[in-house]
């Protein structure tokens, strides 16, 4: 996986990729009316909540062109996307296929953010300036924060960014560091398996009839958000499993307060104030090494 992140292909493809995706998820009735057969109720929710009634049908009885339109390219988008990451440089380097997926949903993650804070923005310009509160922007909030929670946790796994405590990891030798590391996955995975196999009754339930919010937008917060659950759940527990494979062999990490900050932002502030003005506040793992062999 290259580096050098912030081209503009890198933001348009998780950014159109949640246009498309999310339409697609608008219109899932849809979807479901074709593959999982007729359903009185979500046919009139589709009836409801169809952006273009008027397009000509292509798929089944429900599927427009415009529904066809964004489920194919939703999917060329998350190829594309993952085809043309590039990673900044405080970002975990590893190239595998189920590593860009992951970093792809951080991308889009990133993007979804944009997009909550532009609602909030909107909706609190609309209510104090203009005294026209929507009905949509408080849901529609709830909606993506929720998407966010989840699919970050995601992004956390795969860049090794989780809460851990390494006060005894670290003075372990590392037959034991093995040996924690391999608890720890397998507990991962004992929890995933155990809350899929215990919530996927509820789940594909809500999925089915598309269960929606109750309220005036009405959006389909339970029949999204649930089986998201058990889905990111799943993939944290797959990106757990691949992590302990790959730094498997990986020499041990000696864990300072150093780590915690951004080497890149450093020799920015360096040229900025000159090598001669940082002095002490140089606490690079580097130069703190550098200043103990001198001592």
């Amino acid at each position: 996986m290259e580096q050098k992140s912030g081209s503009l292909i890198e933001w348009l493809a998780p950014t159109g990729f949640i246009l498309t995706f999310g339409w697609v998820i608008w219109h899932m009735p849809a979807f479901i009316l074709v593959f999982g057969g007729q359903n009185d109720q979500l046919a009139a929710l589709l009836g409801r909540v169809d952006v273009a009634p008027d397009m000509p049908i292509v798929l089944g009885n429900y599927i427009d062109i415009l529904d066809l339109l964004a489920a194919i390219g939703a999917v060329i988008l998350l190829i594309v996307g993952m085809m043309t990451l590039r990673l900044a440089p405080m970002e975990y380097k590893s190239g595998g296929m189920f590593d860009r997926l992951a970093v792809f949903i951080g991308r889009v993650t990133m993007m979804l953010v944009i997009m909550l804070t532009c609602v909030m923005i909107f909706e609190v310009i609309a209510r104090y300036v203009f005294e026209r509160p929507t009905l949509w922007a408080n849901e529609l909030s709830l909606w993506l924060a929720g998407f966010v929670f989840l699919t970050a946790g995601l992004y956390a796994m795969q860049q090794r960014s989780h809460i851990r405590i390494f006060l005894l990891y670290d003075v372990l030798p590392r037959p034991l560091q093995h040996a924690c590391d391999v608890v720890s996955v397998a507990l991962i995975v004992a929890f995933a398996f155990f809350l899929i196999y215990g919530g996927y009754g509820e789940a594909f339930q809500k999925f089915a009839r598309w269960e929606t919010f109750g309220t005036a937008f009405d959006p389909p917060i339970p029949a999204t958000l649930k089986p998201l659950v058990l889905f990111i759940v799943a993939m944290v527990a797959v990106q757990a499993v691949l992590n302990l494979i790959a730094d498997w062999n990986l020499a041990p990490v000696k864990h300072t307060a150093a780590d915690d900050i951004d080497q890149d932002e450093l020799e920015r502030l360096k040229r900025a104030v000159g090598a001669d003005g940082v002095g002490d506040l140089d606490v690079t793992r580097g130069a703190i090494q550098s200043k103990t062999g001198q001592n």
